[in-house]
């Protein structure tokens, strides 16, 4: 006889719930997040051969250990297990063990309205930590660059202008140099146009440009002991960028090496022109993974990617709107594929300009394409073959109907 079970994770333990096909209890514990606890809870679902365990979330060390015992696992979205308390509860409160309780109910008497885990290879499982880590370190950068933007605002506006992106690393080789005011009072064209050579500068402009836009900043008014603070947080500011900056073109160079290797690597490289989309590519390749039945259809995975709208309809209230619960990495990808098809894919260019053309602003338009665009990929993923315009039914159309 199948049993089921409900985990209420936690950092340094975890609630387990293990009932039978009936609702009778059969084990109701607490392990520690160790090495031996873990191995404990494992045994424990195996000797009551548990088939089947909820859990509120999609991925983990537990999660990982769980499935390579061969365990299904549904994955509960906490605020579906919020909604489902009620239930079962005769008075307000929560508690772990209720909450291991509440799981394991959802899973006995529920099971087919939540997906089984689907797990990927070994080789998307690596693609997607390289990716999720440059998206980290990205962020983290924007975030240092906002702050080394607010310092210069304050002390020093020319070294915002001089160059494009404050971020960029002849700006951050620049900044080094020269962190404040003072440290370019004796800076000429001559001088300038030495440290470009060194560092390779690829802009257009010259340097005697390049100096106006330095010296044509508003001069702030602050003291000594303010500028010399400012000075040495520019310089931190720059150093912390200047290692994070370093650390993203490594995992660049290493996520191009591994979405070559991947057997759906040239799938999602062939929806992209631009060799530098591989970024975007590699995002797509490791949220979707190469797990088919995650998928079934590509409303599921229009869903999961948030560019399928959402319909309230109740009565005479009928709304359609922005789809919040999704894969939020996801959808950035598909964004970024439906934004760049548009400039150059005549299909795709045709789609989103129809939609803009109804009303859609950019982000609305944005979605319809990258739903269009969801079903074209999800197909070449499930038959495994690279993208290929001449086999795309609605732009062979779209062409014969341009001549």
């Amino acid at each position: 006889m199948a049993a089921v079970s409900g985990i209420d994770w936690a950092a340094e333990w975890h609630d387990v719930d293990i009932a039978d096909e009936h609702g009778t209890r059969l084990l109701a514990a607490r392990f520690a997040h160790d090495e031996r606890g873990i191995c404990a809870l494992i045994a424990a679902l195996l000797d009551h051969r548990v088939c089947r365990v909820a859990i509120e979330r999609p991925d983990g060390l537990l999660v990982a250990r769980l499935l390579a015992a061969g365990i299904t696992v549904l994955a509960i979205h906490p605020n579906q297990l919020a909604a489902a308390r009620d239930r079962f509860r005769a008075a307000p409160g929560k508690s772990d063990p209720f909450d291991g309780f509440v799981l394991r109910e959802l899973c006995r008497t529920d099971s087919h309205r939540f997906p089984a885990l689907a797990p990927c290879s070994d080789e998307t499982l690596a693609l997607r930590a390289l990716v999720r880590a440059r998206e980290d370190l990205v962020g983290a950068r924007v975030a240092l660059a906002n702050q080394l933007r607010a310092q210069l605002d304050a002390a020093w506006p020319g070294a915002t202008r001089i160059f494009r992106d404050t971020d960029s690393p002849i700006a951050l080789a620049f900044l080094a140099r020269y962190p404040s005011h003072a440290d370019a009072r004796g800076l000429g064209p001559k001088r300038l146009d030495a440290f470009l050579a060194r560092h390779g500068y690829s802009g257009r402009k010259t340097p005697e440009q390049l100096l106006g836009r330095l010296r044509s900043a508003p001069t702030p008014a602050i003291g000594e002991h303010e500028s010399d603070a400012r000075r040495s947080a520019v310089a931190g500011l720059v150093s912390a960028l200047e290692s994070l900056v370093a650390q993203i073109s490594q995992l660049t160079g290493e996520i191009r090496g591994a979405i070559g290797r991947h057997p759906d690597g040239p799938i999602f490289l062939s929806f992209f022109r631009d060799p530098k989309s591989v970024i975007c590519a590699a995002g797509l390749l490791a949220e979707i993974g190469d797990n088919r039945a995650r998928y079934p259809t590509p409303d599921t995975l229009a869903a999961d990617a948030g560019h399928a709208p959402v319909t309230k309809k109740s009565g005479k209230h009928h709304a359609v709107g922005f789809r919040w619960a999704c894969d939020k990495r996801l959808r950035n990808h598909v964004g970024v594929l439906a934004d760049a098809t548009r400039r150059w894919h005549p299909w795709a260019h045709d789609v989103y300009q129809r939609a803009s053309d109804r009303g859609a602003d950019h982000p609305h338009a944005t979605r319809i394409l990258g739903r269009a665009w969801t079903r074209v990929l999800w197909k070449c993923w499930q038959d495994r073959v690279p993208y290929d315009p001449t086999q795309h039914r609605a732009l062979t159309r779209y062409l014969a109907t341009r001549g």
